[in-house]
């Protein structure tokens, strides 16, 4: 079957002014002005656009699915603003879910006026002899009930619990949800992703993050949303190499592979200390041989391997060990496997050369930046205004030749791709934003790239393309590029036919999705003649 879209925007590289789009067999099969594509496909169901804007659909390189579904079924503590609201929000979701697990996600004492968490013996008052596990936004650290702590022989203390405490912590609160808890909450992510213009996205498992039993239930999830699956545990050998892909479906052992863990939990491995906590520089969750062992194995095996790295020691560790796999295996063979590094926040320009060079993917998430990012945020509680503002140089990456995939680590930050790619054009630190074209491709084609789809279109609309795109209620598009360049002085120049995208300036709201289509196929909305 054959569908026209027509009386819109198309958002095509090989037809900048293109109104129109054939879509055939789920590929994009012509572009041009509404009058030239109706009359090529005459017989063809029409979908009348009526002035909508149509984009390659989003991907999303960097999610954990069911934890995203369990935000929107479960408790969403990002909402609080101090230890009374957090409590509050604990006592009201508790009262509707009178029984099993309570499971929450999304506090940041950063956001609040005292900082002040709440105790076990607080928690316990509100939800009595209950286990909940309550994990802090960026999912490194969690608060947990006296029912959940007595589950867990040899736990101290009665703080956040982080590192092996909180991996234990979240194992044991996860065997309680049950299996139709999971099945919803998978359900409720994808649908979410397909609203918001995403048809792919990447998972990012391991042992600690969701187990075997949650990864093998979403593999088999038979949903439009495309999931390909990086599985974050280390092998030796190739030989282990292959047998854990074959084992699990994998694409590659990489994703959450944790060499560190993230500023906000004082858990991100750091060359000095942080400077809000004294001596503290943070976890080291994999040591040199280890790191190096997996690199190796996966090249030998050819297939994508990577770490989940923040901290610039934990940076430093795996460009280290990636520099000696190259000199062992050489930089084609490390370049055809996509190596990837999740987040890479703070990495120097020396390493960001030898990463460019060695083909290694950053998969990076820019959102982190409009959350945590300048010299009053997070990031600069954390390390000091100066060390803060060097983190997430995108700029710095692009520069050196670093391919650039864009995610929201969700259920980190929310479901907006189109915040993602204004948080990347709208940096926090000078000179560190990118274009809002290149901030797209990254979560779009770049994205495709980075789960090794190279063949030139996929996530673009051009002949040829798989028609996997979304349509967006966009009222103004323009064509952005750096402030004082020849560059830009050209590329908005009608002449240039550069592609047009929404206006992402800070504060504007993000287009809204109206319909999103994967190879052909309706995932979300639905448009009529």
């Amino acid at each position: 079957m054959t569908t026209v879209l027509f009386g819109g925007r198309i958002h095509s590289p090989t037809h900048p002014d293109a109104t129109a789009m054939a879509v055939r067999d789920g590929v994009v099969a012509f572009l041009g002005s509404d009058d030239v594509v109706r009359a090529q496909f005459p017989d063809a169901q029409p979908v009348n656009l009526d002035g909508a804007f149509v984009a390659p659909a989003f991907v999303d390189s960097h999610v954990h699915t069911t934890a995203t579904g369990l935000l929107r079924t479960g408790l969403d503590l990002r909402p609080a603003r101090s230890k009374r609201q957090f409590l509050h929000l604990l006592a009201a979701h508790a009262n509707t879910q009178p029984d099993g697990i309570i499971w929450g996600h999304g506090w940041d004492e950063t956001q609040w006026a005292d900082a002040t968490l709440p105790t076990t013996a607080e928690l316990d008052a509100v939800i009595g002899r209950r286990p909940a596990y309550l994990v802090r936004i960026d999912m490194h650290s969690a608060l947990a009930s006296t029912a959940l702590r007595d589950l867990l022989p040899g736990l101290d203390g009665s703080g956040p619990l982080s590192a092996d405490a909180h991996h234990a912590a979240r194992t044991e609160a996860r065997a309680r949800l049950s299996a139709a808890q999971r099945a919803e909450a998978r359900v409720a992510a994808l649908d979410a992703f397909a609203a918001a213009g995403v048809v792919a996205v990447h998972e990012c498992g391991g042992p600690v993050i969701g187990g075997r039993d949650d990864w093998a239930e979403l593999l088999s999830t038979e949903h439009g949303v495309e999931v390909t699956g990086y599985w974050g545990e280390t092998v030796g050998t190739a030989d282990e190499a292959r047998a854990l892909v074959a084992e699990t479906g994998a694409h590659g052992l990489a994703g959450d592979l944790f060499a560190d863990g993230a500023l906000g939990s004082h858990t991100a491995w750091l060359r000095e200390p942080y400077s809000d906590l004294s001596g503290c520089c943070g976890n080291r969750y994999l040591d040199d041989e280890a790191i190096e062992a997996h690199l190796s194995a996966c090249t030998d095996a050819g297939l994508p391997a990577g770490f989940h790295v923040i901290g610039d020691a934990a940076v430093g560790a795996v460009v280290e060990a990636l520099g000696r796999v190259v000199e062992r295996h050489g930089i084609p063979a490390v370049a055809r496997c996509g190596h990837r590094l999740e987040h890479v926040e703070m990495v120097d320009a020396e390493q960001a050369a030898k990463l460019g060079s060695w083909g290694v993917i950053a998969s990076m998430q820019p959102n982190f930046d409009a959350l945590w990012g300048g010299r009053t945020g997070m990031y600069a509680q954390r390390l000091g205004a100066d060390r803060a503002e060097r983190l997430n140089p995108l700029a710095l990456l692009a520069s050196h030749g670093v391919p650039l995939a864009f995610g929201s680590d969700s259920p980190v930050t929310d479901l907006d791709p189109w915040a993602t790619v204004r948080a990347a054009a709208n940096h926090r630190t000078p000179g560190s934003a990118i274009s809002a074209r290149a901030a797209f491709s990254a979560a779009t084609r770049g994205a495709w790239r980075a789960a090794g789809i190279r063949d030139g279109i996929t996530g673009t609309l051009a002949p040829g393309a798989a028609a996997s795109y979304a349509v967006w209620d966009a009222d103004d598009l323009e064509v952005s590029a750096p402030v004082d360049d020849g560059v830009q002085r050209w590329s908005t120049d009608p002449r240039s036919r550069v592609p047009a995208l929404p206006r992402l300036d800070d504060g504007a709201a993000s287009p809204r999705c109206l319909q999103t289509v994967h190879r052909g196929v309706t995932l979300f909305g639905e448009l009529h003649a």
